[in-house]
This record gives structure tokens, C-alpha cells and sequence, in this order.
């Protein structure tokens, strides 16, 4: 068996493939709090379009995009975004910092 890049193992709940148990597990306790009222409108794996697709010359970018492991409402409606971290990529502190600066938003890590 192949090990993963970053060493951790994918687990499947409720059908859903997560790609950590640290991931899984996380998604376990927000299922528990949106079932106990505390939060709502969970959802998993979520894109943001941090930029769209522009050309320069002939050269065509693609759109970026960050997707979150998670989004979901608190009792005040505000909006959480959460990213299940194991490891910190050079890529993903850049998204981090483009949400900020895009949607206003603070990514938060677990």
C-alpha cells in the first residue's frame, strides 16, 4: 500500500471519503453540533474563486480556487470557514491570504 503525500490515512463516514481521520473525526463533532441546533447550513468541501481566468498575450490562466473542508453558520449567522490541517503548504498560506483579502474572511484551522 502506497503511503499518501503527507503521510495520513483516508477514512470514509457516511459514505463521504475524508482525506485524514483528523478530517473525519472533525466532521463528526460539527454533525453533532448542527444536530444539537448550535450551528447550521453545514456543508463540506466548498470552492471559493480566489481568481478568475484571465489571459496575458496568448497565455490563458485558469481560475484559482480554494476549497474548504468546511462551511458553516453559528447561532449570529456568521459565516466559518475551517480547513482541517496536518500541514502548512507555501500554496495554501497564499489562498489563506487571498480569502482575506477577497471574501474578508479568516480561514480557520483545526
Amino acid at each position: 500500500m502506497r503511503l499518501s503525500k503527507y503521510h495520513n490515512k483516508k477514512v470514509i463516514i457516511d459514505g463521504i471519503k475524508f482525506d485524514s481521520k483528523k478530517e473525519g473525526n472533525y466532521y463528526l463533532k460539527l454533525k453533532m453540533l448542527e444536530k444539537a441546533g448550535k450551528i447550521k447550513d453545514l456543508k463540506l468541501q466548498v470552492p471559493f474563486v480566489l481568481l478568475e481566468t484571465f489571459k496575458v498575450d496568448d497565455r490563458t490562466y485558469r481560475k484559482t480556487k480554494y476549497i474548504a473542508d468546511f462551511t458553516y453558520y453559528d447561532d449570529k449567522d456568521k459565516l466559518h470557514v475551517i480547513d482541517v490541517k496536518g500541514f502548512h503548504t507555501n500554496e495554501y498560506q497564499l489562498k489563506k491570504k487571498l480569502m482575506a483579502w477577497k471574501y474578508g474572511i479568516e480561514i480557520e484551522e483545526v
